[in-house]
């Protein structure tokens, strides 16, 4: 007969302990409370289940020598006391008493300490949004990816630099350009496939890892630009790899509108340059326009322009040729910024704003997500 704790009521037998020694980290829920149940070197510790990052499941985590690693951010916790990583000790999650009698693994419903989140200063991305009363911003992105070091010619990109130089030297826009083959940043990990809450604004990459430099973009985007022009190459029938690259980031913003009720891009033109040597224009553009539309952004008419030479157009030296002589597509790219900023003038002297600051979820980003439990 197994041999109770005093204070019985408090605690809980989770079974023999030879059954829990493997796997060595585990999550079990004690009526409401879920904990993060160790087993290192033979002896168990048990913690609060709750990351204090962004409530992330620890006892579904692994094992880093002593720590629990937290399985969306990588936040550690000791797997006995519950304190942060060497040089975040203040950052604590409930430690709760364990023991061991007769061959049963006890844990107490009631925390032996307090959680305990240390003060973190938000990043400065997550400031609020605010209007600025200068001239227009034009944003360019180019998604093509080129080697710094040796440049070459880019259909795509030099149809935006005509975008851009039209904006800045004949509308009077403020602009800059961005080109992702200069930024060094990490691929999306996938985050919200793991749960909706543990996809974060900013991305969470962004808050981690100062080398991270998709920061650039989430600036000009959310917080910089009234007009953005998107400029990518077709690649086997699709945008750029470096599109997709950084459109998996950008996931961040659009869950925003799921997780927090916020939308951060309101009141926001969008166009779109379109070049490649090979056919499926309207597919590209078609993804790229429902993927901007449902960050928030708004079209101008005829929101893009493009070219292509056709399916059987192998000889791409001719292609660029082409681009480089024709003044009838860099006039196109020009009237597009023309279009975009027009649109934006509207959005942002007209009769109010066209986007609010929160949308309902129906039919569109669906149920609030649960809020995980403490």
């Amino acid at each position: 007969m197994n041999t109770q704790p005093a204070d019985a009521d408090d605690w809980v037998d989770l079974g023999p302990a030879e059954a829990l020694r493997d796997p060595p980290l585990r999550e079990v829920v004690l009526g409401r409370t879920k904990i993060a149940l160790s087993c290192v070197d033979g002896a168990f510790g048990a913690v609060s289940g709750v990351c204090n990052h962004a409530g992330g499941p620890l006892g579904e985590g692994r094992l880093e020598g002593a720590y629990v690693e937290c399985p969306w951010h990588r936040w550690k916790f000791h797997h006995r006391t519950g304190e942060g990583e060497p040089g975040f000790e203040e950052d604590r999650v409930p430690r709760h008493e364990v023991e061991v009698r007769d061959g049963h693994v006890w844990v107490s419903r009631q925390a032996a300490t307090r959680r305990h989140k240390a003060p973190h200063a938000p990043h400065p991305l997550a400031r609020p949004l605010e209007a600025h009363t200068g001239a227009l911003r034009v944003l360019g992105l180019s998604t093509t990816n080129l080697d710094p070091a040796h440049p070459r010619y880019s259909t795509s990109q030099a149809l935006l630099v005509s975008a851009l130089d039209h904006a800045r030297l004949e509308l009077g826009c403020e602009t800059r350009r961005i080109e992702l083959a200069e930024l060094d940043f990490r691929a999306c990990e996938g985050f919200y496939s793991r749960s909706a809450r543990a996809c974060t604004w900013p991305c969470s990459i962004t808050q981690m890892d100062p080398n991270d430099r998709m920061e650039t973009v989430y600036e000009g985007l959310v917080h910089w630009a009234d007009v953005v022009l998107v400029a990518t190459p077709i690649r086997w029938g699709a945008p750029s790899a470096l599109y997709f690259k950084m459109v998996e980031r950008l996931n961040c913003v659009q869950n925003q509108i799921t997780l927090a009720d916020k939308v951060l891009i309101r009141d926001k033109v969008c166009g779109l340059i379109i070049t490649g040597g090979q056919d499926n224009v309207q597919g590209v553009a078609g993804q790229m326009l429902g993927f901007f539309a449902e960050l928030g952004f708004v079209f101008p008419p005829f929101p893009y322009v493009a070219h292509t030479r056709g399916w059987s157009a192998e000889d791409m030296e001719n292609n660029v040729a082409y681009v480089r002589r024709s003044e009838e597509l860099h006039q196109g790219a020009r009237e597009l910024a023309a279009r975009a900023a027009r649109l934006a003038q509207v959005l942002r002297w007209g009769a109010g704003e066209v986007c609010a600051s929160r949308v309902a979820r129906g039919g569109r980003k669906a149920s609030r997500p649960h809020a995980p439990e403490a």
